[in-house]
């Protein structure tokens, strides 16, 4: 490779070496070979060669004029019959396409509500909890969820939600490798944190 590839052309090569032409210029650049000078200005090196511009005759004039400009191109035969029609759904699209309303269950068994078309896929539908529990108090505040009590996520009462910070669903989370009994315990002394809480906040507004 050393001697040969600075100057002897590539079918040559392939010949006396024995690979291909991607393998034997791959090879050359690891070994860091180069093509000679002499190499170059002659007619062996095709599009490398640096003299005479070569491939100028057949380049694109800048200014001029493509044949097809302004030709409108109608396709033949019964392409027209069978060409996708503006706004239309086919295939995969058209069977995922769901009505507003329709509902869905995830595979975390969240019931699901088709609420928009347009926006980001996952902003089309809405949990049928969040929606419940928002008509009757509000949007959910930043920060916080809206959980089922019993958790039984099949259960969408009103009376069966609440509202909790995400923190504490987290410690809630954290807690059902416990026994029952400690559950309950670490579920009380939360209640009571928050009572806690909520008692000093009422003093310091007095």
């Amino acid at each position: 490779m050393t001697e040969l590839y600075p100057n002897t052309p590539m079918p040559e090569l392939m010949k006396v070496i024995g690979k291909s032409e991607r393998a034997i210029y791959a090879k050359a650049y690891l070994m860091g070979l180069k093509r000679s000078e002499a190499y170059l200005a002659s007619e062996h090196a095709c599009r490398l060669r640096r003299e005479n511009n070569p491939g100028i005759g057949s380049r694109f004039k800048k200014g001029a004029i493509s044949w097809n400009k302004g030709i409108s191109y109608t396709a033949g035969g019964r392409s027209g019959e069978t060409r996708f029609k503006a706004g239309t759904l086919n295939g995969k699209a058209a069977m995922l396409l769901q009505p507003i309303g329709t509902e869905r269950v995830t595979k975390d068994g969240i019931r699901q509500r088709k609420i928009r078309d347009d926006g980001p896929p996952q902003r089309r539908w809405k949990s049928v909890h969040m929606i419940l529990w928002e008509q009757a108090h509000g949007d959910v505040p930043m920060g916080h969820i809206v959980v089922f009590k019993d958790r039984n996520t099949a259960n969408i009462d009103l009376l069966n939600l609440e509202l909790i910070s995400r923190a504490e669903n987290m410690r809630r989370n954290t807690i059902h490798r416990y026994p029952q009994e400690l559950k309950n315990t670490i579920r009380q002394l939360g209640k009571l944190k928050k009572a806690i809480s909520e008692a000093s906040n009422e003093k310091q507004d007095d």
